[in-house]
């Protein structure tokens, strides 16, 4: 009897192994519908989908309940004190478009005070709320969240477990705080890059995109790129025509594939300068692109226009990077011009030009130009 059990149980064993792939090939697979070409299309194997690139799901579990693989995708914003509006107002609207179920999440269920003042009561604290498919990370002053070793500890846990991890501006300060971006690459808010370089030196920063998707932490530049971010996880879940969908229900111009990046604009190649004691300073433009900026002030000062141009000279020089490559134009010459050069972050060379000119008829009032742009090579 014992013989004929160790000759049938592995029979046995392989019978029901072979059932299960011939009934694995009867399994058909589709996207979740995003209104593009691909919803009707039928696979054979599980996957993604080829046209939209979301996830593939077994089609007789989605015809039986169609709503159900995005309705119930849960969605966790944590907010905290000082937390900058539109960084989770913006991800909120896009996902509960996409109809995910979105709710805050805070460390106690007090009232947050975010930047500018709105009160906001958390629907979970860290505690209690349902382990979310998405967790949004926003920004603002991040330090509360920072300096919560129970926070970061929530964060670490829940994008363990969550499909994607998502932040927004200087959020991802926070998520470097929990350790979650070492070896990775991340953006955040355009005049904190170079901070962000500086803190977590095993992070790989980008300055040239809008978000970073680095599979399940996803980190998005400033503010409304939040929108973008969002609309990005989207398309990696439900497919790109449902992310399309909602932007165009939101009436926002998404361009996934712009290029636009705030952080590679030429004006972060201009060092601040702490100018406060000469007065007040006006800006009456400021605007360019990747390879050439133009800032214009109207400037009021008791100084005459050379001893301005010398002040705004040393302060220039005294960032190191800058070199004078031309002398200023004679104290009676107007405007009085001085020439730069300087390395972009690439390393390779940047001209820039300060012109001041005293406003006609106005004592102690001038207009200051620079201009930077790319050197011809």
């Amino acid at each position: 009897m014992k013989n004929l059990l160790h000759v049938v149980a592995p029979l046995l064993l392989c019978l029901s192994l072979v059932a299960a792939a011939e009934a694995d090939k009867l399994k058909h697979y589709v996207c979740v519908p995003c209104g593009m070409s691909c919803d009707k299309t039928v696979y054979d194997k599980p996957g993604t989908c080829t046209v939209c690139g979301a996830k593939l799901v077994d089609q007789k579990t989605a015809e039986a309940s169609p709503a159900a693989h995005h309705a119930s995708r849960k969605v966790a914003i944590l907010i905290f004190n000082g937390v900058e509006i539109i960084d989770y107002t913006g991800p909120w609207e896009v996902f509960g478009a996409a109809d995910f179920d979105v709710y805050t999440v805070a460390e106690t269920k007090e009232p947050v005070t975010t930047a500018m003042g709105m009160r906001v009561i958390p629907h979970y604290t860290l505690a209690d709320a349902p382990p979310p498919d998405v967790l949004v990370v926003p920004g603002g002053d991040v330090q509360g969240p920072r300096g919560s070793a129970a926070t970061l500890k929530w964060i670490r846990d829940v994008t363990a477990r969550a499909e994607q991890t998502l932040s927004v501006c200087n959020g991802a300060f926070t998520l470097a705080s929990a350790g979650l971006l070492d070896g990775l690459g991340a953006t955040t808010s355009a005049h904190l890059l170079d901070k962000l370089r500086a803190d977590y030196p095993n992070v790989r920063v980008v300055d040239d995109q809008r978000f970073v998707d680095n599979g399940k932490i996803i980190t998005a530049g400033g503010l409304s790129s939040g929108i973008d971010g969002a609309l990005h996880v989207v398309s990696k879940m439900l497919g790109n025509g449902r992310a399309q969908a909602v932007a165009l229900g939101l009436e926002y111009d998404w361009r996934p594939r712009s290029g636009f990046a705030r952080g590679a604009l030429a004006d972060r190649l201009i060092p601040d300068l702490d100018l406060d004691d000469l007065r007040t300073w006006t800006v009456v433009s400021t605007e360019g692109g990747t390879d050439r900026w133009e800032i214009i002030v109207r400037a009021t000062s008791d100084l005459s226009a050379a001893d301005l141009m010398d002040r705004l000279d040393r302060a220039l020089a005294a960032r190191g990077k800058w070199t004078s490559v031309k002398a200023t134009a004679a104290a009676s010459s107007s405007p009085l011009t001085s020439g730069w050069k300087f390395s972009g972050r690439d390393g390779k060379p940047w001209t820039g030009t300060l012109t001041i000119q005293t406003v006609p008829g106005e004592t102690g009032q001038y207009t200051a130009k620079l201009n930077i742009a790319r050197a011809a090579t």
